[in-house]
């Protein structure tokens, strides 16, 4: 396996792990606090709610099994060098810009899907932080889709 490949490798498994300890926020928003030993919960609460912290568990997972799925398929299809070097930032851009929403829709009133004030709530500059890469790696994405969809369906090897 190439360099790039074994790299989108090591980036789906750090979008994993702050998956995963993601899923920690989701346990202890569930029961309100952590449990220290069986009974023993040391109460506490954690910003956002149990919804918002199982959207950024899941999401995280998908976004890591995401880019390891694609390196999987850039190694079977023998893409060209430069489709994959393009198509390797772009995913693994839109895999931490996608994560980096997920955690800062946690943090912001507006959930961070607008700009301005939504009616879930007043933005603030986490909802900016985290919308801002999402959106752009959003067309990003649709691109490298169309670019990959394109090379599988090439008649050329």
């Amino acid at each position: 396996m190439n360099v790039r490949l074994r790299k989108m490798v090591g980036h789906g498994a750090i979008l994993m792990l702050i998956g995963l300890a993601a899923g920690f926020g989701l346990a202890m928003s569930l029961i309100g606090g952590f449990e220290v030993t069986p009974g023993w919960i040391v109460e506490f609460e954690l910003p956002s709610d149990s919804r918002g912290w199982a959207r950024t568990h899941t999401g995280g997972l998908m976004n890591g099994l995401m880019v390891l799925v694609f390196a999987l398929l850039f190694h079977v299809m023998a893409l060209p060098d430069g489709t994959e070097r393009n198509l390797t930032w772009m995913l693994i851009g839109a895999a931490y810009a996608n994560t980096i929403f997920y955690w800062a829709g946690m943090f912001a009133p507006s959930r961070a899907v607008t700009f301005g004030d939504n009616r879930l709530g007043e933005t603030n500059w986490i909802g900016a932080l985290g919308l801002l890469p999402a959106f752009i790696f959003a067309f990003v994405s649709i691109v490298a889709m169309i670019i990959l969809a394109r090379r599988a369906f090439s008649t050329s090897e």
